[in-house]
């Protein structure tokens, strides 16, 4: 990526050791030190060393057939997960939406161009997109995507917009923008957004905003199914109503959780 924008405080190794950590993407095969180096963009040498530290770290294992990224990675996104508390209170309304559905139903926030999957509940289906939790895609492209960016003034949505995507996809419709501000605003109006087809073939998608207990839009919540399965019509009709429910009830418990009393109680020093 690029490094033009960055100020005298921006520690270039970080960035490159993150970097090798992203160049694994969804794959899920051991990338070789001539990959990591292609994708990345660093030299054999340095993406080598990184690689040596991260494994050193826990965050990197080497096989035969070349490295692959190990659980412990897992910490870097559920520590942000959890903190949130969105998937621990999304999950139990994403698992009765599901039952109610029998489609797959998601929360996502943004995360500049790009939504950013934090929790997720799914329905056997054969489809040709693999979402999971830490997930993303190009924000214009989803209805997830196109809920949350309707909730931004406009300096930040051009700055969203102006954020190079992270996702590691590029089987997305790109749209002008002129046409993107018009559905924009359209869904600011109405509450809600629809999608067919635009990221994955054969899939349609309707979200909603999840709000907190001042208003604001914290992440967004959708039902997913298979064009071959759903008509649009019962989308609307049928599972509107559930999904806008769901993510009433997901931004009133998050509000609850957020301004519940907490105490933090610290043990006793064992020297005293």
């Amino acid at each position: 990526m690029s490094r033009d924008k960055t100020g005298p405080d921006f520690v270039e190794a970080l960035a490159r050791g993150l970097d090798v950590i992203k160049a694994f993407g969804p794959l899920q095969r051991p990338l070789s030190l001539t990959e990591v180096a292609g994708e990345t963009g660093l030299a054999r040498a340095t993406a080598r060393r990184i690689l040596l530290t991260l494994e050193q770290l826990g965050y990197v294992r080497s096989t035969p057939a070349g490295f692959l990224l190990a659980p412990r990675v897992l910490e870097l996104g559920v520590a942000y997960t959890l903190s949130a508390g969105l998937w621990e209170i999304a999950q139990p309304h994403l698992r009765e939406l599901v039952t109610a559905t029998d489609q797959a139903a998601s929360v996502a926030q943004l995360d500049g161009a790009d939504v950013l999957y934090v929790a997720r509940v799914a329905v056997p289906k054969v489809v040709a997109t693999v979402i999971n939790v830490g997930t993303r895609f190009p924000a214009r492209s989803t209805a997830l995507g196109k809920t949350l960016l309707s909730a931004l003034g406009p300096d930040d949505l051009a700055a969203a917009l102006a954020t190079p995507s992270g996702s590691s996809t590029s089987a997305f419709r790109e749209r002008p923008i002129g046409n993107l501000d018009d559905e924009l605003r359209e869904i600011r109006s109405r509450g809600w957004a629809a999608t067919n087809e635009e990221m994955s073939p054969g899939v349609r998608s309707i979200a909603a905003p999840i709000r907190d207990g001042d208003g604001e839009v914290i992440a967004a919540v959708n039902v997913s199914a298979l064009v071959a399965e759903v008509p649009r019509d019962r989308m609307i009709e049928e599972f509107l109503p559930l999904l806008l429910v769901a993510a009433s009830e997901i931004g009133r418990d998050y509000a609850l959780v957020r301004n519940a009393p907490q105490e933090v109680v610290r043990a006793r020093s064992a020297a005293r």
